[in-house]
């Protein structure tokens, strides 16, 4: 298959998904990777400022800045370069960084932003059936994904049962959009210093 044709299937993939989950749009910038990984002015940035303008949303989600995927981590920083270049009235409320390549279970329990997804598998499996060209490459992204959200939630709390079914962990990323100068990997670190300060601690 050419680079054109599979270009093609994945647009195809996400309209098939965007139908049956009812989306109220879905917009496709075409980006390739290779253009949105430079990290400063990138067009993706004015192109998401854009349509934050005109979609004025409450809640933002992306990816994490803990992600481990060059192209989620070029995602999340034109996400959070775009809302800061809003004027404040403008900014969302909340802005939630969701995991993806690389799960949030090492974050501070009372640092996730906890997503209660259960009773969702009917319609998740049907999306993620939408999406054959990413899973017939031998990356099975449909169990995984099930399997990650069914582990969150019976490894969320060892000393109480199970609260709900499927978890979805996010990062809240709030204070990158409320603060101007605060820096995105410093922010990040912070989560993970106290991660690896409670490690220590239990050792004790």
């Amino acid at each position: 298959m050419s680079d054109e044709e599979m270009k093609n299937l994945r647009r195809e993939e996400q309209r098939c998904a965007a139908l049956l989950g009812e989306y109220a749009a879905m917009i496709q910038l075409d980006y390739p990777s290779s253009e949105i990984r430079e990290p400063s002015d990138s067009p993706l940035t004015n192109d998401l400022r854009e349509l934050l303008i005109m979609t004025r949303p409450d809640v933002v989600y992306t990816h994490n800045p803990a992600d481990k995927h060059g192209t989620h981590i070029a995602v999340v920083r034109a996400a959070i370069q775009a809302i800061r270049s809003l004027p404040l009235n403008l900014r969302p409320g909340k802005v939630i960084g969701c995991e993806v390549w690389r799960d949030l279970d090492w974050m501070p329990d009372e640092e996730k932003v906890i997503m209660d997804v259960s009773g969702g598998d009917p319609l998740a499996s049907k999306l993620m059936e939408c999406f054959s060209s990413q899973i017939a490459g031998g990356k099975r992204y449909d169990n995984a994904i099930q399997g990650r959200r069914l582990a969150n939630a019976s490894f969320l709390d060892p000393y109480k049962s199970d609260g709900a079914e499927q978890i979805i962990f996010g990062m809240d990323l709030t204070p990158l959009v409320q603060d101007q100068v605060l820096d995105m990997q410093q922010f990040v670190s912070g989560f993970i210093d106290r991660f690896h300060s409670k490690v220590k601690a239990a050792l004790l």
